[in-house]
């Protein structure tokens, strides 16, 4: 931030520039809030019984389920099968030619964190500095922002909210996407910790060899960012030892707090993930070291080049979250489908993955990106599960969501198609068993627009 102090003589009167720079300033505060407010319902706040009759039914952990009919109330799934009694009074949809499926999980995005990238007032997503341990997704949701309506029409019902910029960008959380406010979205936070670990070479085509001034002060830069991470990790681990200390024992001499180290406390004693940003194999590996050092519990993301490091992945038992997959390689020379064929290397040597889209404003497109694994080898059942029922295994909430499965929260979605395929229309959506509106500004727009005279 920047302050300034103008002459005293030029801030009087009506016209003045000062009086001027604060009526635009305060304009364009206004038009960012507008620009992250929805008008469409959040959610209704109802959970009634439901009941999707005469339906194809995919659990995803078990065989699909022809005539089916899967039942709901108070938010919970309560029966499933195909000779289900329906409850007196249950609303009742009848699914003849559709298809029911879970709510699809997208494993890493900035819903709800972001609205106009070009409107600072309506981005969260970074923090000042390097190191924000403590930034927490979960404050900074928006539960209004046109982008969550966007990104349910499409079936997706919950998503990775995590923080970006810097090295230790800060904690995200997993949230539902209805709620009127953060803490009725949020399912879990902090979820995991998110380091964006360091690269000797940053931009996405240029591997070339650099000059020799340039390559040394590169990898000094490069070493600096590690030992910042390794010097806050070891006084995380000194901190965390101190608050034990004291809490065994009273008369140890009582210290500051210390939010940032407290935020890293569960990370170092191995109690949180730390989700690792890295794309190269050689950053890869050697995130995998530092991991090792620390005795993390490493995830890894992004991850362009994992099929270079799938021996250090099976010997670690690391999952891997892939993604965005709807885009190029890093390296001019790479085979045009690297990316797209990840999955299934992953999928055949048995680790497990899960699919993101890295994204906010184009989060719909997830299903896009599994579709694409599935183009390039990987079975379309698996590729299903890549954003259902494996995110929730990764994160530790699979007996919640990520299937449809008695006793799990009723995120339920209804189409007529498989939600694979570009031209599926979702029909119905359920979020914790409220039915929740499939309306979005744009087709509130095409409404709007296709009755003009």
């Amino acid at each position: 931030m920047t302050s300034s102090h103008p002459d005293p003589e030029r801030s009087e009167g009506e016209g003045s520039p000062a009086r001027l720079s604060c009526f635009v300033a305060a304009l364009l505060s206004m038009t960012g809030s507008a620009f992250a407010q929805s008008v469409i319902l959040n959610n209704p706040g109802r959970k009634p019984t439901v009941a999707i009759r005469n339906a194809t039914i995919y659990p995803v952990t078990s065989p699909p389920i022809a005539n089916g009919t899967i039942v709901f109330a108070n938010g919970t799934i309560t029966a499933i099968g195909t000779n289900v009694s329906i409850p007196a009074g249950a609303t009742v949809i009848d699914g003849t030619g559709l298809s029911v499926y879970p709510g699809l999980i997208d494993s890493g995005s900035q819903v709800g964190l972001t609205e106009v990238s070009s409107v600072p007032g309506t981005n969260d997503v970074t923090e000042l500095g390097d190191l924000n341990a403590n930034a927490r997704a979960d404050v900074a949701v928006n539960p209004h922002s046109n982008l969550i309506p966007v990104t349910r029409v499409n079936g997706i019902t919950t998503v990775v909210a995590e923080p970006d910029g810097g090295v230790i960008s800060g904690q995200s959380a997993l949230i539902q996407l209805a709620g009127w406010t953060p803490k009725e979205m949020v399912l879990k936070a902090p979820l995991a910790l998110h380091i964006h670990f360091p690269r000797l070479r940053t931009a996405a085509f240029d591997e070339q060899p650099q000059d020799e001034e340039a390559e040394k002060e590169a990898k000094k830069n490069y070493t600096s960012q590690i030992d910042k991470i390794r010097d806050i990790l070891r006084d995380a681990q000194a901190y965390a030892k101190a608050s034990n200390a004291r809490t065994r024992d009273t008369s140890v001499r009582r210290f500051d707090r210390d939010v940032l180290l407290e935020a890293l406390v569960p990370v170092v004693e191995g109690r949180e993930p730390v989700v690792m940003h890295a794309n190269l194999a050689r950053d890869i590996k050697a995130a995998f070291k530092f991991a090792d050092e620390f005795k993390l519990k490493m995830i890894l993301a992004d991850a362009d080049d994992v099929a270079q490091v799938i021996p250090d992945l099976k010997s670690r038992n690391i999952p891997v979250i892939l993604g965005p997959i709807l885009s190029l390689p890093p390296r001019e020379d790479d085979p045009y489908d690297l990316v797209f064929t990840n999955a299934k290397i992953l999928y055949d040597n048995g680790i497990r993955f899960s699919i993101q889209s890295s994204d906010a404003h184009n989060a719909r497109n997830l299903p896009y990106h599994a579709a694409m694994c599935a183009a390039f080898g990987l079975p379309k059942d698996v590729a299903l599960k890549s954003i259902t029922i494996f995110p929730a295994e990764i994160f530790g909430v699979a007996d919640r969501i990520g299937s449809l499965e008695v006793g799990k929260i009723a995120n339920v979605i209804v189409t007529d198609g498989d939600p694979l395929e570009i031209v599926t229309n979702v029909r119905r959506l359920f979020i914790g068993g409220e039915d929740i509106s499939l309306d979005t500004y744009q087709t509130l727009l095409y409404d709007k627009f296709k009755q003009r005279p």
